[in-house]
């Protein structure tokens, strides 16, 4: 009966992630049933009525004093510039699991650029007036200011991609150490003895992890993971091409190049053929994203996939949930917040 789950595993009121549990569902699924969203089968809809019935959920004060005063609206919020956001098939793709993922809601999607100064001045002025009900933030580096921020104001927030293996916020990434390791372990596998890599920018936590992924991938094979290997570029083709050229002057025996992104590995095959080297005869080539440009080059790109659409719904999930229950960050399970999903190699014929 419903009095008998009146109290949640924790001794108090019954949670949203207590009902997903035991609906077997996502935090989000249970937000979309509460708020009556068309976008829940029936059979779904059911389970999670059941299961709000059992545990006597009912939404705490600060949920439905949100619900009377929402503004129905969410910020997918941007600190890079604008031109890098239309350059990147990265940016697109999450923009479109996004979009997906609300199209069957009432929420409005608002794309928001806060690249420069001045730009975060005028957002901060923005969020301040509570005019979204919910942040997502994209591409994170490690000192930027904006989550800390979005906590102080207590508005509900998902970042894409830790900013440290002790992030405190909600977020969303992929296995970048795995992926690191996919890409090496496939290079030796074919062969390859003098592996380098041009990583991305070293102040976001997922390009230093596919750093030590590569190093790992390394190790194991019994190679050494020698500094000299590695150059930092920022994810754009013009760095590919800085970093490729700098590791060809270091290392003019190399046979193989672990690009931190699809940019990036486009960028550094332009340097190599311009050094007189083929692609894969003379150097094989991997890049991560597996975005469109893998597939459109010549030859077409083994890329780690990363899956960057499912990312964006994944983030949509997680802050609908957030903004349905907004108890106190220290009540809540921080682990089950931070969802790290797979990466996997498609191998083409440029490796």
């Amino acid at each position: 009966m419903a009095g008998h789950g009146a109290r949640g595993r924790s001794g108090g009121r019954p949670t949203l992630e207590e009902v997903a549990a035991r609906a077997g569902v996502g935090r989000g699924t249970v937000s979309r049933v509460i708020n009556g969203s068309p976008r829940v089968s029936d059979a779904t809809r059911a389970t999670v009525e059941a299961a709000v019935a059992e545990l006597g959920y009912v939404p705490n004060t600060a949920a439905r004093a949100l619900a009377a005063n929402r503004t129905d609206a969410i910020a997918l919020v941007v600190p890079e510039p604008e031109t890098r956001f239309f350059a990147e098939p990265y940016f697109s793709d999450m923009l479109r699991g996004v979009g997906a993922e609300l199209s069957d809601t009432e929420m409005q999607l608002l794309l928001i650029f806060a690249g420069s100064d001045r730009e975060r001045q005028r957002l901060a002025q923005y969020l301040a007036a509570h005019r979204v009900d919910g942040v997502l933030l994209v591409s994170v580096h490690a000192d930027d200011p904006l989550p800390d921020l979005l906590s102080q104001l207590e508005i509900p927030a998902v970042i894409s991609g830790r900013r440290s293996a002790e992030e405190t916020l909600p977020s969303v990434d992929s296995d970048n150490y795995g992926g690191g390791r996919l890409a090496v372990e496939h290079l030796v596998a074919r062969g390859r003895r003098r592996i380098v890599h041009l990583a991305g920018r070293l102040d976001v936590f997922g390009a230093q992890r596919r750093v030590d992924g590569y190093r790992e991938g390394l190790r194991a094979a019994g190679r050494p993971a020698d500094d000299d290997l590695i150059v930092a570029g920022d994810f754009t083709e013009e760095g590919g091409r800085r970093a490729m050229t700098e590791l060809l002057a270091r290392c003019p025996d190399l046979d193989a190049v672990f690009a931190g992104s699809d940019v990036m590995a486009a960028g550094a095959r332009q340097v190599l053929r311009e050094a007189g080297r083929r692609t894969p005869d003379d150097v094989a080539l991997v890049g991560y994203d597996d975005s469109a440009i893998a597939r459109h080059m010549d030859p077409p790109l083994t890329s780690v996939r990363q899956p960057i659409e499912e990312m964006g719904r994944a983030m949509i999930d997680l802050l609908l949930g957030e903004i349905a229950d907004r108890r106190p960050a220290v009540s809540r399970d921080l682990e089950k917040r931070q969802v790290v999903l797979p990466t996997e190699l498609v191998a083409r014929a440029s490796s």
